[in-house]
């Protein structure tokens, strides 16, 4: 289905569901919303918000400069909530001061500790898994992240720029779990193996395998929803039903999958901090967390939350890997300058 009729379709879903939402206190006002994320993606889970508690949402998409921007406005701000993708942006807006913690029951009993600011600063709304994407005639069944740099796979790995956010948090996982000086090892092995450039989006990685260009890549899970939700005969169509996706881990029996998130925090100046705090509670509320799945082909971060039925059958249910997030970031510096050290674009 075409993500813009499956938006249209979610926001249906929120005017027949309304009386399933969670009882919130009515709160005449609005909550103005800085997002980097594209405002369709969201709106209907906004709409069902003011539906529910007759709040406005005001929405600013932010495409790049969001924490300049905020701290530029200072305590003028009309900022309530802060909305962004990938951890490390939302590590920069809690270091860079124009966030606030929030001390909210719904929020930590719906969001899982690793998912969370150690100091409730900021909140993961959705997840999105770094998968492999594999050939479907290869006899894979699992893979630790580690055997990509394998002389197995020389010449027969696909994959977007290390320097991407989505790469650069899954090296800085690496360094977490395995150390500098083995990650750096691990990137020089998968660098051999690649069978063009680093380069291109998730997308190109699933047309590349079509494309007998490659056999395995690793790329992100929603995307896996968008190409097998496309209409047949579409050339992302025929993308997503030339791959199998497969849940890798770390080499380590504690580990599990990679995941990033969309996340979300309240402005240090929010002039409706009780409306932004009631705002993310919904988010993260059991309706909410469906629409999440149902709209962009997310994981919910909220346990007991149906997948969209998509993403259920071609990738499953997630064992999401339990270091925190925040440890995570603390090594995308490290991560990124690895990256440059051992050529991994060139």
């Amino acid at each position: 289905m075409n993500p813009i009729i499956r938006t249209l379709s979610a926001a249906a879903v929120v005017a027949l569901g309304a009386a399933s939402l969670p009882a919130l206190a009515q709160n005449a006002g609005e909550v103005t919303v800085y997002t980097t994320r594209e405002p369709a993606l969201i709106q209907p889970l906004l709409t069902a918000f003011t539906s529910r508690t007759g709040t406005k949402v005001n929405t600013v998409f932010v495409k790049d400069g969001l924490l300049e921007r905020v701290k530029a406005e200072g305590e003028r701000s009309p900022a309530d909530v802060l909305m962004t993708v990938d951890i490390g942006n939302l590590v920069d807006l809690v270091e860079g001061g124009v966030t606030q913690p929030v001390k909210s029951r719904e929020l930590t009993s719906a969001v899982p500790p690793q998912l969370r600011g150690v100091d409730d600063q900021w909140f993961a709304m959705s997840l999105r898994a770094r998968v492999l994407y594999a050939d479907k005639n290869l006899a894979l069944k699992d893979i630790h992240y580690e055997n990509l740099a394998d002389p197995r796979w020389k010449g027969k790995v696909c994959i977007r720029a290390g320097q991407h956010p989505y790469n650069t948090a899954l090296v800085a996982a690496m360094i977490a779990h395995d150390g500098e000086a083995k990650t750096e090892q691990w990137l020089r092995g998968v660098k051999a193996n690649l069978a063009r450039k680093a380069s291109g989006g998730d997308r190109d990685v699933a047309r590349d395998i079509l494309g007998g260009i490659c056999d395995v890549g690793l790329a992100n899970s929603y995307y896996v929803g968008q190409m097998k939700a496309a209409k047949e005969g579409t050339d992302a169509r025929k993308w997503g039903d030339a791959i199998k996706v497969i849940r890798p881990t770390f080499d380590n029996p504690r580990s599990g999958t990679h995941v990033n998130i969309s996340g979300a925090s309240v402005a240090r100046h929010a002039p409706n901090k009780a409306g932004a705090v009631r705002l993310l509670e919904f988010l993260v509320s059991e309706p909410a967390q469906a629409l999440y799945a149902q709209i962009n082909f997310e994981y919910p971060v909220r346990k007991g939350v149906a997948l969209d039925p998509i993403i259920g059958s071609a990738i499953g249910e997630l064992k999401i890997d339990s270091l925190q997030l925040a440890e995570i970031a603390r090594h995308r510096k490290q991560a990124s300058v690895l990256v440059d050290k051992v050529g991994f674009d060139q």
